[in-house]
Protein backbone atom coordinates (compact mmCIF):
# COMPACT_ATOMS: atom_id res chain seq x y z
CA UNK A 1 0.00 0.00 0.00
CA UNK A 2 1.17 3.45 -0.67
CA UNK A 3 1.86 6.16 1.20
CA UNK A 4 -0.64 8.98 1.92
CA UNK A 5 1.25 12.05 -0.10
CA UNK A 6 1.95 15.08 2.25
CA UNK A 7 1.15 17.90 -0.02
CA UNK A 8 3.20 20.99 0.76
CA UNK A 9 1.93 22.87 -2.65
CA UNK A 10 -0.97 22.75 -1.58
CA UNK A 11 -1.07 23.79 2.02
CA UNK A 12 1.84 25.94 0.66
CA UNK A 13 -0.92 27.82 -1.23
CA UNK A 14 -2.94 28.10 1.99
CA UNK A 15 -0.18 29.59 3.66
CA UNK A 16 0.31 32.26 1.44
CA UNK A 17 -2.82 33.48 1.29
CA UNK A 18 -2.79 34.09 5.03
CA UNK A 19 0.44 35.83 4.31
CA UNK A 20 -1.37 37.73 1.84
CA UNK A 21 -4.33 38.37 4.03
CA UNK A 22 -1.94 39.79 6.71
CA UNK A 23 0.16 41.83 4.47
CA UNK A 24 -3.36 43.90 2.98
CA UNK A 25 -4.17 44.34 6.72
CA UNK A 26 -1.40 46.66 7.41
CA UNK A 27 -0.71 50.00 6.43
CA UNK A 28 2.56 49.82 5.10
CA UNK A 29 3.76 47.57 2.47
CA UNK A 30 6.44 44.67 3.94
CA UNK A 31 9.28 44.40 1.97
CA UNK A 32 12.14 41.95 1.62
CA UNK A 33 15.48 42.89 0.17
CA UNK A 34 16.83 40.01 -2.13
CA UNK A 35 20.59 39.86 -2.42
CA UNK A 36 22.31 37.68 -4.81
CA UNK A 37 25.91 37.63 -5.63
CA UNK A 38 26.49 35.71 -8.88
CA UNK A 39 24.92 34.23 -11.49
CA UNK A 40 24.80 30.78 -10.25
CA UNK A 41 21.11 29.14 -11.78
CA UNK A 42 20.37 26.99 -8.96
CA UNK A 43 20.55 29.98 -6.91
CA UNK A 44 19.07 32.45 -9.54
CA UNK A 45 16.08 30.01 -9.53
CA UNK A 46 15.35 30.15 -6.17
CA UNK A 47 15.61 33.57 -6.20
CA UNK A 48 13.09 34.39 -8.69
CA UNK A 49 10.40 31.53 -6.77
CA UNK A 50 11.01 34.28 -4.12
CA UNK A 51 10.34 37.20 -5.51
CA UNK A 52 7.33 35.53 -7.78
CA UNK A 53 5.45 34.20 -4.13
CA UNK A 54 6.49 38.15 -2.89
CA UNK A 55 4.54 39.77 -5.96
CA UNK A 56 1.49 37.39 -5.38
CA UNK A 57 1.42 37.84 -1.53
CA UNK A 58 0.85 41.94 -2.43
CA UNK A 59 4.45 42.32 -0.91
CA UNK A 60 7.30 44.45 -2.22
CA UNK A 61 10.71 42.43 -3.01
CA UNK A 62 13.99 44.77 -3.09
CA UNK A 63 16.10 43.04 -5.92
CA UNK A 64 19.89 43.49 -5.62
CA UNK A 65 21.99 41.42 -7.87
CA UNK A 66 25.83 41.89 -7.82
CA UNK A 67 28.60 40.55 -9.14
CA UNK A 68 30.33 37.40 -8.22
CA UNK A 69 33.86 39.82 -7.77
CA UNK A 70 32.19 42.06 -5.32
CA UNK A 71 34.75 42.82 -2.42
CA UNK A 72 33.81 41.94 0.70
CA UNK A 73 33.67 44.87 2.02
CA UNK A 74 31.20 46.08 -0.65
CA UNK A 75 28.59 43.81 0.37
CA UNK A 76 28.91 44.57 4.23
CA UNK A 77 28.24 48.29 3.13
CA UNK A 78 25.08 47.23 0.74
CA UNK A 79 23.83 45.69 4.37
CA UNK A 80 24.50 47.69 6.39
CA UNK A 81 22.35 50.40 3.72
CA UNK A 82 19.88 47.77 3.87
CA UNK A 83 20.03 47.68 8.07
CA UNK A 84 19.40 51.58 8.00
CA UNK A 85 16.68 51.32 5.69
CA UNK A 86 12.95 51.72 7.42
CA UNK A 87 10.71 50.53 4.17
CA UNK A 88 12.90 47.25 3.96
CA UNK A 89 11.53 44.64 6.42
CA UNK A 90 13.67 41.57 6.25
CA UNK A 91 17.06 40.85 4.40
CA UNK A 92 18.04 37.41 2.30
CA UNK A 93 21.02 36.80 1.32
CA UNK A 94 20.95 34.13 -0.91
CA UNK A 95 23.81 31.49 -0.20
CA UNK A 96 26.63 30.44 -1.00
CA UNK A 97 28.62 33.18 -1.43
CA UNK A 98 31.77 33.45 -3.47
CA UNK A 99 34.06 31.74 -1.44
CA UNK A 100 36.91 35.27 -1.27
CA UNK A 101 33.62 36.49 1.04
CA UNK A 102 33.31 35.41 4.58
CA UNK A 103 29.45 34.27 4.64
CA UNK A 104 29.53 34.57 8.78
CA UNK A 105 30.33 38.31 8.23
CA UNK A 106 27.72 38.44 6.30
CA UNK A 107 25.32 37.25 8.22
CA UNK A 108 26.38 38.47 11.42
CA UNK A 109 25.74 42.25 10.36
CA UNK A 110 21.95 41.34 9.47
CA UNK A 111 19.88 43.02 12.07
CA UNK A 112 18.00 40.57 13.78
CA UNK A 113 15.17 42.26 13.44
CA UNK A 114 15.63 41.66 10.06
CA UNK A 115 16.84 38.10 9.78
CA UNK A 116 13.91 36.56 8.33
CA UNK A 117 16.35 33.48 7.52
CA UNK A 118 16.94 33.00 11.33
CA UNK A 119 20.89 32.51 10.41
CA UNK A 120 22.04 34.99 12.74
CA UNK A 121 23.17 34.37 15.96
CA UNK A 122 20.78 36.21 18.17
CA UNK A 123 17.98 34.54 16.11
CA UNK A 124 19.70 30.91 16.53
CA UNK A 125 20.10 31.49 20.58
CA UNK A 126 16.70 32.53 20.37
CA UNK A 127 15.69 29.22 18.55
CA UNK A 128 18.04 26.90 20.82
CA UNK A 129 16.25 29.20 24.35
CA UNK A 130 12.78 28.76 22.92
CA UNK A 131 12.55 32.61 22.78
CA UNK A 132 10.18 34.41 20.98
CA UNK A 133 11.48 35.51 17.05
CA UNK A 134 11.72 34.41 13.84
CA UNK A 135 11.59 30.25 12.99
CA UNK A 136 13.62 28.79 10.44
CA UNK A 137 11.56 28.73 7.13
CA UNK A 138 12.25 25.09 5.95
CA UNK A 139 11.96 23.68 9.53
CA UNK A 140 9.26 25.35 10.81
CA UNK A 141 7.61 24.11 7.17
CA UNK A 142 8.64 20.34 8.07
CA UNK A 143 6.55 20.57 11.63
CA UNK A 144 3.31 22.89 9.84
CA UNK A 145 3.29 20.35 7.10
CA UNK A 146 3.50 17.37 9.58
CA UNK A 147 1.00 18.99 11.96
CA UNK A 148 -1.48 20.19 9.12
CA UNK A 149 -2.02 15.82 8.50
CA UNK A 150 -2.84 15.22 12.15
CA UNK A 151 0.84 13.59 12.70
CA UNK A 152 1.77 13.16 16.41
CA UNK A 153 5.01 14.73 16.88
CA UNK A 154 5.00 14.81 20.68
CA UNK A 155 6.48 11.34 22.15
CA UNK A 156 7.70 10.10 18.32
CA UNK A 157 10.88 9.40 17.93
CA UNK A 158 12.57 11.18 15.35
CA UNK A 159 15.32 10.98 13.62
CA UNK A 160 17.08 13.77 11.29
CA UNK A 161 19.90 12.52 8.61
CA UNK A 162 21.69 15.96 8.38
CA UNK A 163 23.69 18.51 10.15
CA UNK A 164 23.27 21.51 8.54
CA UNK A 165 22.51 25.12 9.65
CA UNK A 166 19.56 25.40 7.45
CA UNK A 167 17.94 22.19 7.98
CA UNK A 168 19.32 19.64 10.53
CA UNK A 169 20.85 21.37 13.25
CA UNK A 170 17.69 24.38 13.44
CA UNK A 171 14.82 21.59 12.61
CA UNK A 172 16.51 19.28 15.90
CA UNK A 173 16.17 22.20 18.10
CA UNK A 174 12.71 22.70 17.23
CA UNK A 175 11.26 19.21 18.10
CA UNK A 176 12.60 19.08 21.23
CA UNK A 177 10.84 21.95 22.50
CA UNK A 178 8.38 21.45 24.91
CA UNK A 179 5.51 22.60 22.15
CA UNK A 180 6.62 19.25 20.14
CA UNK A 181 7.88 17.11 22.58
CA UNK A 182 9.57 14.60 20.35
CA UNK A 183 12.71 12.70 21.01
CA UNK A 184 15.53 13.11 18.40
CA UNK A 185 18.43 11.56 17.09
CA UNK A 186 20.78 13.41 14.42
CA UNK A 187 22.67 11.58 12.35
CA UNK A 188 25.55 12.87 9.77
CA UNK A 189 29.02 11.77 7.83
CA UNK A 190 30.05 10.17 11.51
CA UNK A 191 27.36 8.62 12.71
CA UNK A 192 28.33 4.66 11.91
CA UNK A 193 25.35 2.64 10.57
CA UNK A 194 22.98 5.23 9.73
CA UNK A 195 20.40 2.35 8.50
CA UNK A 196 20.80 1.36 11.84
CA UNK A 197 19.15 4.67 13.29
CA UNK A 198 16.85 5.02 10.49
CA UNK A 199 15.03 1.82 11.12
CA UNK A 200 14.11 3.41 14.51
CA UNK A 201 12.49 6.24 13.53
CA UNK A 202 8.75 6.72 13.97
CA UNK A 203 9.54 10.21 11.41
CA UNK A 204 12.44 10.14 8.98
CA UNK A 205 14.11 13.35 8.18
CA UNK A 206 16.02 13.35 5.04
CA UNK A 207 17.93 16.48 5.07
CA UNK A 208 21.57 15.84 3.94
CA UNK A 209 21.70 16.72 0.48
CA UNK A 210 22.60 12.87 -1.09
CA UNK A 211 20.38 11.63 -3.89
CA UNK A 212 18.38 8.86 -2.79
CA UNK A 213 20.27 8.08 0.32
CA UNK A 214 17.18 6.73 2.18
CA UNK A 215 16.63 3.20 0.57
CA UNK A 216 13.30 1.38 1.86
CA UNK A 217 15.45 -1.52 3.55
CA UNK A 218 16.57 1.73 6.08
CA UNK A 219 13.05 2.32 6.83
CA UNK A 220 10.50 0.64 9.03
CA UNK A 221 7.39 0.12 8.12
CA UNK A 222 4.69 2.65 8.19
CA UNK A 223 6.91 5.15 9.33
CA UNK A 224 6.46 8.75 8.19
CA UNK A 225 9.13 9.86 5.80
CA UNK A 226 10.00 14.06 5.19
CA UNK A 227 12.10 13.96 1.97
CA UNK A 228 13.75 17.48 2.10
CA UNK A 229 16.38 16.76 -0.29
CA UNK A 230 16.36 18.72 -3.55
CA UNK A 231 19.61 17.00 -5.99
CA UNK A 232 19.85 18.23 -9.06
CA UNK A 233 21.12 14.50 -11.47
CA UNK A 234 21.83 14.15 -14.76
CA UNK A 235 19.24 13.10 -17.00
CA UNK A 236 19.90 13.30 -20.68
CA UNK A 237 16.16 12.75 -21.42
CA UNK A 238 14.78 15.44 -19.84
CA UNK A 239 14.44 18.76 -21.56
CA UNK A 240 16.58 20.72 -19.46
CA UNK A 241 19.11 18.16 -19.13
CA UNK A 242 18.75 17.18 -15.83
CA UNK A 243 15.70 16.34 -13.03
CA UNK A 244 15.04 17.19 -9.15
CA UNK A 245 15.32 14.60 -6.88
CA UNK A 246 15.16 13.78 -3.24
CA UNK A 247 17.48 12.04 -0.41
CA UNK A 248 15.11 8.98 -0.46
CA UNK A 249 14.65 6.60 -3.18
CA UNK A 250 10.54 7.14 -4.16
CA UNK A 251 10.39 3.25 -3.70
CA UNK A 252 10.55 4.15 -0.32
CA UNK A 253 6.50 5.08 -0.24
CA UNK A 254 5.14 1.18 -0.89
CA UNK A 255 7.13 1.52 2.96
CA UNK A 256 5.42 4.22 4.65
CA UNK A 257 2.58 5.83 5.95
CA UNK A 258 3.07 9.38 4.80
CA UNK A 259 5.59 10.44 2.23
CA UNK A 260 7.05 14.27 0.78
CA UNK A 261 7.45 14.09 -3.22
CA UNK A 262 10.05 15.95 -4.70
CA UNK A 263 9.54 18.90 -5.67
CA UNK A 264 6.04 19.70 -4.07
CA UNK A 265 6.68 19.01 -0.92
CA UNK A 266 9.11 20.60 1.47
CA UNK A 267 9.89 23.18 -1.46
CA UNK A 268 6.55 25.13 -1.46
CA UNK A 269 6.52 24.94 2.70
CA UNK A 270 9.88 27.47 2.86
CA UNK A 271 8.60 29.71 0.78
CA UNK A 272 5.52 29.92 2.20
CA UNK A 273 7.13 30.09 5.66
CA UNK A 274 9.32 32.44 4.35
CA UNK A 275 6.19 35.18 3.64
CA UNK A 276 5.01 34.76 6.93
CA UNK A 277 8.70 35.75 8.49
CA UNK A 278 8.49 38.46 5.76
CA UNK A 279 4.67 40.09 7.28
CA UNK A 280 5.74 39.54 11.05
CA UNK A 281 8.81 41.19 10.42
CA UNK A 282 6.84 44.26 8.77
CA UNK A 283 3.94 43.85 11.72
CA UNK A 284 6.76 44.19 14.71
CA UNK A 285 8.48 47.13 13.02
CA UNK A 286 5.02 48.83 13.52
CA UNK A 287 4.72 48.08 17.53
Amino acid sequence: MSAVILDGKALGLKIREEAKARSAALKITPSLAVVLVGDDPASLAYVISKEKALSEAGMKSHDIRLSADIKEEALLSIIRDLNGNDKIHGILVQLPLPEHINEANIINLISPEKDVDCFHPFSVGNLVLDRPGFLPCTPNGVLVLLQEYNIPISGSHVVVVGRSNLVGKPLANLLIRRKYNATVTLCHTGTHDIAYHTRQADILVAAAGMPSLIIPNMVKENAVVVDVGINRVSDPSAKKGYRLCGDVDPDVAEKASFFTPVPGGIGPMTIAMLLINVVEAAERSLL
